[in-house]
């Protein structure tokens, strides 16, 4: 008999978050250990609950919702994320400029098997969320990863973009705030990824799902609002983190600039919404709660609330360990620290986390895993207490301290 194997279009499709480590915590986790499972940025493992609003708004309409819906959503959800954005600026955004999907995972899948042709080049950050990387590949195009600088912040380094645009560059990736490396990007710096798009004619892909999570003086400016009429901008956002539903998925895609000229794209966008036959029907009845009601992520972001403490507390306690760096996340719910290569030579991080894993039971991701060029940073998830945060990064240091050189 043949062997069964996977497709040829999955290789060099990866998704790290959830890879070969997760599978050896799960082997240890069978063995009777506690792991503490600091990979993936799930809310409701760590005492994040949703607003009872939104809860209970989805229940209320669960006996509608057990049909299909539009295949591009529901019109009370849409229409709250078009208000949403009219009142940010973007007054032309109307309802037929929203997508609803599972979670803006799906939409990204979505929106690149519409728009990527083979041998087409997309560019996406270094560090990256790598589900993106894989879904330009999944596509058929070509990741072409630009580097953010450490040093000045992790802000996007403009003249590595430039340098890396070619004629088969079709799109510019901007995750802002960015997973992993908590940055939040400044105005002069979305201007400036905004003219490099307008210069070279890209369509720009703004991933901000994490826009509502901010800490002390950080602004988040929608790439939208700079892309004026002339850019075509797919932004990218949902519920999952703000409002801690992660399992509910519920996102969006809004659609702006020179809509007319994208027609033929949109048109395919909607095929695939309608060969998925709708969104997650219930999920969806919660956005117009979400987006209208009381903003309770604010408790959360400033002082003394849980992801702003817990968020300071790890990239301190990161610091304090001799040969590792971090700078201070200014929005989501990472630290991505660095391992000096000098204290610690590092060949493999993924050997390094899966060590990491087995010694101490912590379970972080290592960084090559956000397609970050050298193995020398992993991320680790902010979520835990004070007191668990505390436990684990003690631990992680404990580990640090058999491998310096």
């Amino acid at each position: 008999m043949r062997r069964i194997v996977q497709s040829q279009k999955l290789q060099h499709v990866r998704y790290d978050v959830r890879g070969p480590i997760l599978v050896e915590a799960q082997r240890l986790e069978a063995e009777g250990h506690k792991i503490l499972k600091l990979n993936i940025g799930n809310t409701a493992p760590f005492g994040f609950e949703a607003p009872e609003a939104i809860v209970a708004d989805m229940v209320h309409n669960l006996p509608d919702s057990q049909g299909y819906a539009d295949s591009r959503g529901i019109y009370s959800a849409r229409t709250a994320v078009a208000q949403y954005y009219q009142a940010r600026g973007l007054k032309d955004v109307v309802v037929e400029d929203v997508y609803i999907g599972n979670g803006v995972s799906e939409l990204i899948t979505m929106v690149l098997q519409a728009f990527v042709d083979d041998g087409n080049e997309i560019l996406v950050p270094a560090p990256d969320y790598p589900l993106w990387t894989g879904a330009v590949s999944l596509s058929g195009g070509t990741p072409v990863h630009y580097r953010c600088d450490e040093s000045n912040g992790w802000d996007p380094d403009l003249a590595d973009i430039e340098a890396k645009i070619t004629p088969n560059t079709q799109a510019l990736v901007v995750i802002n705030p960015n997973n992993p490396t908590g940055a939040v990007y400044s105005e002069a710096t979305v201007r400036g990824l905004v003219d490099i798009a307008r210069r070279h004619d890209l369509v720009l892909m703004a991933d901000e799902i994490y826009e509502k999570i901010l800490f002390d003086d950080a602004v988040h400016h929608h790439t939208a609002t700079f892309a004026g009429d002339d850019v075509l901008c797919l932004t990218f956002s949902g519920l999952s983190k703000a409002y801690r539903v992660c399992g509910y998925r519920a996102g969006w895609v809004m659609v702006s600039g020179p809509k007319h000229l994208a027609e033929d794209f949109l048109e395919g966008l909607t095929l695939l919404a309608n060969m998925r036959m709708c969104a997650n029907v219930p999920a969806q009845h919660a956005i117009q709660t979400a987006l209208g009601g009381y903003q309770s992520v604010n408790e959360l972001i400033g002082p003394g609330g849980r992801f702003r403490e817990q968020s300071k507390l790890a990239w301190q306690l990161l610091n304090d360990i001799p040969g590792v760096s971090c700078v201070e996340p200014q929005g989501a719910l990472y630290c991505f620290p660095r391992l000096d290569p000098d204290v610690y030579p590092i060949e493999s991080d993924e050997e390094f986390v899966i060590d990491l894993l087995r010694s101490k039971k912590i379970l972080v991701t290592h960084g090559t895993g956000f397609n970050w060029f050298e193995p020398d940073h992993f991320r680790l998830v902010t979520l835990p207490d004070v007191d668990t945060l505390t436990e684990a990064i003690g631990r992680i240091a404990d580990h640090l301290s058999t491998l310096r050189a």
